[in-house]
């Protein structure tokens, strides 16, 4: 398994080739930077080692007591956090109820000081319509980049584990001496 430095290398070595990529293929600079910018977020932060104490947990600096529960419920490399799809789309559903339960004491201050009769339904369906109606392609670009940094550091640590286990049955046994 490649260390902490090691996945930053990977992703940062990577950008420049999904730059380009991204580039060719959705030709917007708009989707490009999104996309880009998910893959390096991802890769530096929000990657799968979220379920440890590692390098993307403490580059949270005093947010990080948000992965303290997600830490408690995930098993390190399990497919919850290191899956394919699974482990990204396992982190944005943590982190947006994180959000939403840190974001409830904010809107119930802004009805109780200003009178907005916001309901949960109208937020969430401000929300739903922003993500799937005003934003479709962004979104999209967001959640491609978000899964591509997580695909970079599953993959290289399956490849480095592969390696290991593989590097170890080819050693030569030791035989033991017969008396």
């Amino acid at each position: 398994m490649p260390s902490g430095r090691t996945h930053d290398r990977i992703t940062l070595w990577s950008l420049p080739w999904l730059v380009v990529l991204s580039l060719l293929l959705s030709r917007s600079g708009e989707l490009t930077l999104i996309i880009s910018s998910g893959f390096l977020f991802s890769g530096l932060m929000f990657g799968p080692d979220l379920d440890i104490y590692s390098v993307q947990y403490k580059r949270w600096g005093f947010l990080r007591w948000i992965w303290q529960p997600y830490q408690s419920m995930i098993r390190h490399r399990s497919w919850l956090s290191h899956g394919l799809l699974v482990g990204t789309f396992v982190r944005i559903l943590y982190l947006s109820s994180v959000l939403i339960l840190l974001g409830l004491p904010f809107i119930l201050t802004i009805q109780l000081f200003w009178g907005n009769n916001w309901n949960k339904e109208q937020i969430f369906d401000e929300i739903w319509q922003l993500l799937t109606r005003v934003y479709p392609y962004e979104v999209i670009a967001l959640i491609i980049g978000l899964e591509l940094g997580a695909m970079s550091h599953s993959i290289s640590d399956w490849l480095g584990s592969s390696y290991k286990r593989l590097k170890r049955r080819s050693k030569p046994q030791k035989r033991k001496k017969r008396r």
